[in-house]
């Protein structure tokens, strides 16, 4: 059965809508860095950085690369937490923003500004990468290749990929709907976890539940040598 012209009209705006978003989101992490905060607490209802910070508990290597740290919210926290941490960030914008806040605590920020599909680290040198919300980036085969590379054997990577809004208010409503015609919230299914895997990687999920929300965390594990 072809689909209707209503239906075909609904997914094209459904499509423009993803588009103009991701346009935004770009403009928000690099040219318009300085209302990045504003848009990050206003979409989730305020809920970012305990987001952000729900990742710390599964953080024990002594050394942390963060990709994508953004302004640097989880580099601050680990630093402060004794952790030596590297953040990595393709956004100028975003290195200068984390720079201030660690440097304001009084902590010497280590920051390196590039790709995480080309990792400037000698083969198995990081004990634990992490990184939060990461865009489509964390699925490229480069990508997962790289990580694989840097991390030592036994040595790990968290990903906090998603989240879902559960309360029933009005704004929790409202704003579960945004993250769902946006893209933001997915349909998360295990075999998306396979081209990790086909690299080496031991590859699992598990969900993190908040009264009014739940989040997506993957884990990656490269194999200890034999």
């Amino acid at each position: 059965m072809k689909n209707s012209p209503k239906h075909l009209e609904n997914r094209n705006t459904i499509s423009l809508i993803r588009l103009l978003v991701g346009w935004f989101l770009q403009l928000i992490y690099h040219q318009f860095s300085w209302a990045y905060d504003l848009v990050a607490w206003t979409v989730s209802l305020g809920r970012w950085k305990a987001w952000v910070y729900s990742v710390i508990p599964y953080l024990h290597a002594s050394t942390i690369l963060e990709l994508g740290h953004g302004p640097g919210y989880l580099l601050l926290a680990l630093s402060q937490a004794g952790k030596h941490c590297i953040g990595l960030d393709l956004s100028k914008q975003m290195g200068t923003k984390a720079m201030r806040k660690l440097r304001h605590h009084n902590l010497s920020p280590s920051i390196i500004r590039a790709r995480s599909q080309q990792l400037p680290f000698t083969h198995d040198s990081i004990p634990q990468v992490v990184t939060t919300f990461p865009s489509e980036y964390i699925g490229e085969a480069d990508t997962l290749t790289e990580i694989y590379r840097i991390l030592v054997p036994g040595g790990s990577a968290t990903i906090l990929l998603a989240a879902w809004i559960t309360g029933k208010k009005v704004l929790d409503r409202l704003a579960a709907w945004l993250f769902n015609v946006t893209g933001e919230s997915l349909v998360w299914k295990d075999h998306f976890l396979d081209p990790a895997r086909s690299i080496g990687f031991s590859a699992q999920s598990e969900y993190i539940f908040f009264p009014t929300s739940k989040l997506l965390l993957v884990h990656l594990t490269k194999p200890e040598e034999p």
